[in-house]
Formats: structure tokens, C-alpha cells, sequence
């Protein structure tokens, strides 16, 4: 019986580090080494073209690394983007790196706002997918997003980012994806442990 209950010990840690494992979210610096730059190699359709090869999950992370010359936005709709209508917009980022959480599902747009800068081809669209089977529930945490905004910026830090007045230090290093919010983890956690529990009982009684 002893060896039973320590082969159902393992089966619960296992099935708990899968969960978290699963409910990471993943962090993506936007163009790799090339950073958020204007007349990126390849033209308009550059930033398009990187972000084709991903799948955006919900809680995933986007960062943007540029030089003082530069910021980011998140446009309110496709006609602003695709008219790089880059003063109809939810809020615009000016220190590298921006870091900004994609908090829910749908399509998000971006651009540089400097005149010119999006027409060049400094401009990038995702399309975001669910996220893990088990969603956080409303009020667990999460940051509050402003009315209008479909993003969640984190505070860029003093030390993360490069200076001013010197382009990004090497924009394509990407740190270890943080965990996303610890409710969706703890819920499924919970349940799974419950149903282990109960597995147990059933065996032993």
C-alpha cells in the first residue's frame, strides 16, 4: 500500500508541474535583433511577416526596443493602422523597452507615432488566441486596464532598458517568460490535487 500511495505522490507532482508549465505566458521582443526600428529590411511588410510565425496566446507578453527616436502605440482599430492614423490611439509608450501585456483576445495594432515612421513600415498587427483551458476569473489580481485600452503596460524598468540617447543593447535577447497570473495556476492545481486526493481515498478506504 505504501509504494501505492508514493507512485500517486509522483502522479499529482507531475500532473501539477504540467499545469504551470502550461499556464506560463510567453514573452516575444518584437522584430528580434532588429528591435522597433522605421524602413525595417524587408519594407511594410516586415513586422507582419515576423509575427505571421507566432501563435499570440492571451497574457503573452510583447517587447519593443528602439532608440529615442522612436515610440509605440497601440492603435484603436485596423482602419487607424492600415491608415496609419497614429494619433487615434490608447495610450503611447516612449521609453525602450515597452513592454506590453496582450490581456485579452482579438486583434491588437501598433505603430511608431513619428510622422513618418509608419507609413515606413514601423507597424505591427496580432492576432491573439485563447489562453489556457482554465481563465482567469474576473477581479483575481490581474492589473485593471484603463476604459478604451486593450493593453496592460508594464512599467518599464531603469535598468532593463538602454539609454536615451543609444540604441537598444541587444534587442533580441528574450529573459525566461514570467508565469502568468498565479489564479488560472492555483484553480487548476486545486483540482487536480482534489481529484488525486480522492483517487487515494478510494484506495486506501
Amino acid at each position: 500500500m505504501g509504494q501505492l500511495l508514493n507512485m500517486v505522490i509522483l502522479v499529482a507532482i507531475a500532473v501539477s508541474a504540467t499545469i504551470l508549465k502550461a499556464t506560463e505566458a510567453a514573452e516575444y521582443t518584437v522584430g528580434n535583433n532588429t528591435g522597433w526600428i522605421s524602413a525595417p529590411t524587408g519594407g511594410a511588410s516586415f513586422y507582419s511577416d515576423w509575427a505571421s510565425s507566432i501563435t499570440f496566446k492571451e497574457g503573452d507578453i510583447l517587447v519593443f526596443t528602439f532608440s529615442a527616436s522612436h515610440t509605440v502605440a497601440e492603435l484603436n482599430d485596423k482602419a487607424s493602422f492600415d491608415g496609419c492614423s497614429v494619433d487615434q490611439n490608447h495610450e503611447v509608450f516612449t521609453t525602450s523597452p515597452a513592454r506590453i501585456t496582450l490581456n485579452r483576445t482579438g486583434e491588437f495594432y501598433f505603430a511608431c507615432t513619428i510622422q513618418g515612421h509608419c507609413s515606413s513600415g514601423q507597424k505591427l498587427s496580432v492576432s491573439v488566441t485563447g489562453s489556457s483551458p482554465s481563465p482567469s476569473p474576473p477581479g483575481s489580481g490581474t492589473t485593471p486596464t484603463p476604459p478604451g485600452s486593450g493593453t496592460t503596460p508594464t512599467p518599464p524598468s531603469s535598468e532593463a532598458g538602454p539609454s536615451p540617447q543609444s540604441p537598444p543593447t541587444e534587442p533580441g535577447s528574450t529573459p525566461p517568460p514570467p508565469p502568468s497570473p498565479g489564479s488560472a495556476t492555483s484553480i487548476a492545481a486545486t483540482f487536480s490535487l482534489l481529484f488525486i486526493t480522492l483517487v487515494v481515498n478510494s484506495l486506501l478506504f
